[in-house]
């Protein structure tokens, strides 16, 4: 029967299937449930409706938190495809010491987020940092007081972020432009095309599935950013750099205020929800259906 016909992957796969059902879906109804709580220190099943919600869409923080995470999503998906396949094209015109230069460019990937954080801080202090070394050189009129500017805080994260990233994204471009036939490149040498043309409206169309991967991956980590903003700003100045998931842990652990956390993380899943749902149905239904008619 076609039921039992894969009944030894079946097995194999139970435990993972099991692991997640408890794991996951049962987190979430926990963290569900007892957003509707009143909970403090400890989980308490004294229920007050929607209260913590209403509380949550009307804190200042959380308003500057969501924009914070709109503004780094999007300067760091952007600015990680972009150098990342800069770097590629780079790399793939078989320059001399390729060897080294890969490793260079991936070598802020293979430290932790907490490391790029203390990194950046150091570079950008304007006490001991670039800006003291600039003023040393001579120019008295250089300043680069991001760290400690409301509105450009934020910015600064974002390009640590990039520094750690673009090589991630650099790797998985390479691979893709290696495996591109040498016959496509001789037809578009012999129609004459520009090499930039080339590597636009030809090359990169073909790096869809690099491209989307990139995206997946680099997706995943901005929801879930607190490490690299706690090491680099603790969320400061004020709250100006503060995410999503650092209003979470904030509740969780400093305010001791456990409804609240629930609430919000409740909000950050179904937003992530709502995002990735459209996309996954068009990529992996909708594109493929497409496809085969």
């Amino acid at each position: 029967m076609p039921l039992f016909r894969n009944i030894a992957s079946m097995i194999a796969l139970l435990p993972m299937i099991i692991i997640s059902l408890t794991v996951f879906v049962g987190c979430i109804i926990y963290s569900f449930i007892y957003s509707l709580t009143n909970s403090k220190l400890i989980p308490v099943t004294n229920f007050v409706g929607f209260d913590q919600y209403e509380r949550l869409f009307k804190q200042r923080k959380w308003d500057v938190a969501v924009e914070n995470i709109f503004i780094y999503g999007f300067v760091f998906t952007i600015g990680c495809l972009i150098i990342g396949f800069l770097l590629a094209v780079l790399i793939d015109q078989k320059i001399r010491g390729e060897s080294l230069f890969r490793t260079i460019f991936l070598y802020p990937y293979a430290m932790s987020f907490v490391v790029t954080g203390l990194v950046w801080k150091w570079v950008l202090n304007p006490t001991f940092g670039l800006e003291n070394s600039m003023h040393m050189w001579g120019f008295s009129w250089f300043e680069l007081d991001w760290l400690v500017n409301r509105d450009l805080a934020i910015y600064a994260v974002c390009i640590a972020a990039v520094w750690q990233g673009a090589g991630f994204v650099m790797v998985l471009m390479l691979a893709g432009l290696r495996g591109i036939d040498e016959d496509i490149w001789k037809s578009l040498s012999i129609e004459g095309v520009a090499k930039w043309k080339s590597y636009l409206f030809v090359i990169l169309p073909m790096l869809r599935p690099m491209v989307v991967t990139a995206i997946v991956l680099i997706a995943a980590g901005v929801v879930k950013v607190y490490d690299l903003i706690l090491a680099l700003t603790s969320g400061g100045p004020g709250y100006a750099t503060t995410t999503p998931a650092m209003y979470v842990m904030e509740n969780f652990f400093s305010r001791a205020n456990l409804g609240q956390a629930f609430a919000a993380s409740i909000i950050m899943f179904i937003s992530v929800v709502c995002i990735l749902a459209p996309w996954a149905f068009y990529e992996f239904y909708l594109r493929n259906k497409y496809a085969a008619n």
